[in-house]
């Protein structure tokens, strides 16, 4: 959880990547606020996101949850898109407030880091829930040396979060699509 000081408006660095350092995601969003349910940033249509394979410039925005309590980032997406929500499961997020940073574009003071654990949980605009990455978490088990406690962390949230969408229940349902409606309201999306 982060400490005091991360105000709604505050650029967030998000930055998730493989077990043992690799490089997998990065971006920054705008911090929105915190609920029940942990802390939210949104990222506006045109965002940079650098993953190992290169940058790219997203084509529409979305809202991402790092839950209070849980192994799992989530994304929530636009009612244009195939995705309704992401999971990723991951080891549980943690913020820090980065030392010397100036605040600026790219350099945000504020980062909230994961190690992505492969294995998500999907739920498309239709309705199809699916889990997807699971030959990506089997073979990474032995050539990334996943630790039986970790392997049993990913499979765990897996299954919770699996059940918790299927089931309807927030912040799966509505809660995450409000965000992201009030997020692009404010932004004139």
């Amino acid at each position: 959880m982060p400490p005091g000081g991360l105000a709604p408006g505050t650029p967030v660095a998000a930055r998730s990547t493989k077990w043992g350092g690799g490089a997998h995601r990065a971006w920054v969003g705008t911090y929105l606020g915190a609920d029940e349910h942990g802390h939210w940033w949104y990222s506006p249509a045109g965002t940079r996101c650098r993953t190992p394979a290169g940058e790219y410039v997203a084509a529409s925005s979305w809202v991402s949850l790092a839950p209070h309590a849980g192994a799992y980032a989530v994304g929530f997406y636009p009612a244009h898109r195939e995705v309704s929500v992401y999971v990723d499961m991951t080891t549980a997020p943690v913020w820090t407030r980065r030392a010397g940073s100036e605040g600026i574009e790219g350099d945000p003071e504020w980062e909230v880091v994961v190690v992505d654990l492969d294995l998500d949980v999907v739920l498309t605009r239709e309705g199809h829930l699916y889990v997807d990455d699971e030959d990506e978490f089997a073979e990474h088990r032995t050539v990334l040396g996943y630790p039986p406690e970790v392997v049993a962390l990913a499979e765990r949230w897996r299954d919770l979060v699996h059940a918790a969408v299927a089931a309807g229940e927030e912040p799966f349902a509505t809660v995450g699509h409000t965000w992201l409606r009030r997020a692009e309201g404010a932004q004139g999306a």
